[in-house]
């Protein structure tokens, strides 16, 4: 599956952090809500964001085992999360932190999920994920549903890639690029033929299949001028993704993507990336 870098992932965070959809948060924090301690499963954690954000919503002792196919990025969760805490220890194949009151024990594995979890896994509560299922099959989520029942487990992944994309102001190119876009999304990242933009409504059917009740919200990136460097490399990203499929000629992409990259200054210039969060309960 293809990586990001750390320096991405630190760029993005805060409008993660800030878009992600607060009824569906507040359902996952009532779910657990009278637990004393509570096992998760992050998959493809990056540099640890999810933790960062979703450990708000879990009892006071938490232990999580963080996955990622890049030991670069593990290691970078491990220097991230260390220096996020109130306090920090190492601990065996991990570290444990406090952070706000709770107590939160981190461990890190190295795993490709090519063929899905792997026997043998310490069964979770919660098994979550965050940008990630837009690059992977409906295959592999239907089989992956299939597993995170057997764990007898809830499942819950923020910021899956839907297509919503908009752009203010209109410029005449902004269709093709948004199609040509959504294709390049479609293409082999190493799970399978990825969904991109039809992935979280594959995902919900995954679950439901799976006999899991499934809530769904909005985390729509909301992106204006205080989001410029953000913007400015999304765009640049997309523009790369347009140019590999041939479906713009170069001239016209270029000038696209100055006009975006010059609007990224305007104050009342705009840039909406569809997302959506996913909950789903065991019945």
């Amino acid at each position: 599956m293809s990586g990001f870098s750390p320096e991405w992932l630190a760029l993005r965070e805060p409008a993660d952090h800030a878009s992600r959809a607060a009824d569906i948060a507040s359902e996952v924090s009532r779910c657990f809500s009278g637990r004393a301690r509570l096992r998760v499963l992050d998959l493809g954690c990056g540099t640890g964001s999810n933790l960062r954000k979703t450990f708000e919503l879990l009892p006071a002792r938490q232990d999580w085992l963080l996955v990622d196919h890049d030991q670069t990025l593990l290691e970078a969760a491990a220097r991230a999360l260390t220096d996020w805490a109130d306090s920090a220890e190492q601990a065996p194949g991990g570290v444990s932190l406090t952070k706000d009151g709770k107590s939160i024990a981190v461990r890190f594995r190295r795993l490709d999920l090519a063929k899905g979890l792997p026997a043998g896994l310490a069964a979770p509560d919660l098994v979550t994920a965050s940008a990630l299922f837009d690059l992977v099959s409906p295959e592999w989520m239907a089989a992956f549903a299939r597993d995170v029942a057997g764990l007898g487990a809830a499942f819950y992944t923020v910021l899956t890639y839907d297509g919503r994309d908009a752009f203010t102001p209109p410029h005449p190119a902004d269709e093709r690029v948004i199609a040509a876009f959504a294709q390049h999304q479609k293409q082999d990242k190493g799970l399978g033929v990825a969904a991109g933009p039809a992935a979280a409504e594959a995902l919900a059917q995954a679950f439901r299949a799976a006999g899991f009740k499934v809530s769904e919200g909005d985390s729509a990136w909301r992106l204006g001028p205080r989001d410029k460097e953000l913007q400015r490399q999304l765009l640049a990203g997309v523009a790369a993704a347009v140019r590999e499929t041939e479906k713009l000629g170069k001239a016209e992409l270029a000038s696209w993507l100055a006009f975006r990259q010059a609007q990224t200054k305007d104050p009342v210039a705009s840039l909406v990336t569809g997302h959506r969060d996913t909950f789903a309960r065991p019945q």
